[in-house]
């Protein structure tokens, strides 16, 4: 078939999206990725890159809309960074979000379920309660709104539909007041210039925080700055600068200085009181929180009581949800001013079962583990990363009898419930929650299980596979191959793994490593394998 040319305009038939909600067809036979496109739709397309597999593509035309089709209601859609699905039903979107975290189920997790559904939002405009506006532009012009997509160019929003009110008013009063004084914005690329970004907090009965990143001070221009917010923001309760003199991407990085009032603002979530610190994690949707919250709870505490274990805990929004119904709730949290948030959050709401501690979810896991804790319910609410190797291992080692994980990305949660089957655990039941609309972003709340002894799982075994000196060596060749993908990430064959043990001097089945045929060439185990191998065969003190 003829090859895709670049800068050629092809029609194309859009028939499914990626995970970040970017239409797919085919030209030519070669899958074509192209912006804004819905399923079933005909689009006029003109070719701006060509890989080795995909290609990406501009829609010029949509000759044939879909009927899930709508008009954006903002401006900036397609050029601003921010949300990407606002060309769409809301309906066809929360089928897009359950379609996507299935599919990271099946195909990166391995597990055998769907979700029983997905939780939509009432309201798809203004319900974020946290507002991040970067500050591009000059002195003379200054703009607030969002990067544009994979670059640091911000693109003006004034008004935008996801955000709060009371963020428009705030990025717009700094934006006038650096007008007035010649205050520069902050320049990427150089590293010069002065301020970076608006963050805001709205609480639900309206009040609201605002905290202006800048990387240096302001001097005498610092009481200005705070005179044109409260004058435009007379809903404020507390104005702060973060000094961030970084050059990565981290927003509120460095010292924090209050500048008038309080720098905590105050919130309601499933009928508790919490006090949030600006760097504390806080749900952007509150009325879905409550949805997700109630999951959670129903999910780790069918019946009253028990002791549960939360990592990542935050403000201790989940863990006073889940004190309600458990005897014992221990939070485990790395940032301190969100622990000491949440140690004031339980006093504060009269909750006397419940601790926290200030610590990595890892380390967390480990002390907790070492001290002979045995929770019955462990909870995690990890970041988009999820969970490292080190935490998900001492989750396991505590053998709590249900884990309930908590999740913003269907790819990290997938991958980490494949790391915890090998220590016992399936996953159970699962419910997709639409916590950010508008977006490609979706919440996932899942239920995992530890295998009990007398649990029946049939197994297809294939001779051909079986160690026949595992029950003396301790080891099966699959539980080493396990081990080597978790610890190295990549596969070794049973081959590799029969020559280093005969080069170790251990016992080997006599069918390995002999060639099928006298004129097959036995491959040899590449030495990072082989030190891969000896490191499992070590780990399971095989050696």
């Amino acid at each position: 078939m003829e090859a895709l040319r670049k800068n050629e305009i092809y029609d194309c038939a859009i028939t499914g999206l990626t995970s970040e909600a970017m239409g797919v067809g085919r030209i030519n036979g070669q899958a074509v990725f192209v912006r804004g496109a819905l399923p079933g739709e005909l689009w006029r397309v003109k070719i701006v890159k060509v890989g080795k597999t995909v290609a990406y593509g501009r829609g010029e035309e949509c000759l044939s809309p879909s009927p899930d089709r709508v008009a954006p209601g903002c401006p900036a859609y397609g050029r601003c960074g921010g949300c990407n699905l606002m060309h769409m039903s809301y309906e066809c979107e929360l089928a897009f979000k359950l379609g996507k975290v299935n599919d990271a189920l099946r195909r990166i997790g391995g597990a055998d379920i769907v979700c029983d559904g997905i939780l939509g939002s009432e309201d798809t405009e203004r319900y974020r309660n946290k507002a991040i506006y970067a500050i591009g532009g000059s002195a003379a012009e200054p703009v607030y709104g969002f990067f544009r997509a994979n670059s640091h160019d911000v693109v003006g929003v004034e008004g935008c539909l996801l955000q709060s009110k009371s963020a428009d008013r705030c990025a717009a009063a700094v934006c006038g007041w650096m007008r007035r004084y010649g205050v520069e914005p902050y320049d990427v690329k150089s590293g010069s210039g002065s301020v970076r970004h608006v963050f805001t907090r709205t609480a639900r009965d309206g009040s609201a925080v605002c905290c202006v990143v800048s990387a240096g001070g302001f001097d005498a221009k610092t009481q200005p700055l705070v005179d044109a917010l409260l004058e435009t923001c007379p809903e404020l309760k507390g104005v702060m600068l973060c000094v961030n003199r970084t050059r990565g991407n981290t927003v509120l990085a460095g010292d924090f200085h209050t500048l008038w009032g309080e720098p905590d603002l105050t919130d309601t979530l499933c009928g508790f009181e919490f006090e949030i610190a600006p760097q504390a994690f806080y749900q952007v949707n509150p009325p879905q929180a409550e949805r997700l919250y109630r999951r959670a709870v129903e999910l780790a505490l069918p019946e009253p009581g028990g002791t549960v274990l939360e990592l990542y805990c935050g403000a201790g929004t989940i863990s006073l949800a889940l004190a309600a119904r458990a005897k014992r709730v221990i939070g485990a949290e790395i940032v301190p001013e969100a622990v000491e948030n949440a140690r004031a959050n339980a006093q504060r709401n009269g909750v006397k079962n419940v601790e926290f501690i200030c610590a990595d979810a890892a380390e967390a896991a480990a002390r907790f583990a070492g001290e002979g804790g045995r929770p019955d319910v462990i909870v995690v609410d990890p970041p988009r990363k999820g969970m490292s190797a080190e935490a998900l291992d001492a989750v396991a080692s505590m053998q709590p009898e249900r884990i309930v994980y908590v999740s913003c990305d269907p790819a990290t949660l997938a991958r980490d419930i494949s790391r915890l089957r090998p220590h016992g655990y399936l996953a159970e039941r699962a419910t997709a929650v639409d916590m950010f609309p508008r977006t490609a972003h979706v919440e996932t709340v899942m239920l995992l299980c530890q295998q009990k002894p007398d649990d029946h799982i049939y197994v297809e075994l294939d001779l051909d596979e079986l160690d026949a000196t595992s029950a003396e060596t301790k080891a099966t060749y699959q539980e080493i191959k396990e081990y080597v993908l978790k610890h190295r990430g990549f596969n070794v064959s049973n081959l590799y793994i029969s020559q280093v043990k005969r080069k170790l001097g251990l016992e080997v089945g006599e069918s390995y490593n002999k060639p099928k045929s006298l004129r097959t060439k036995t491959p040899v185990c590449p030495p990072n394998k082989e030190s891969a191998i000896i490191d499992a065969l070590k780990h399971f003190d095989m050696i």
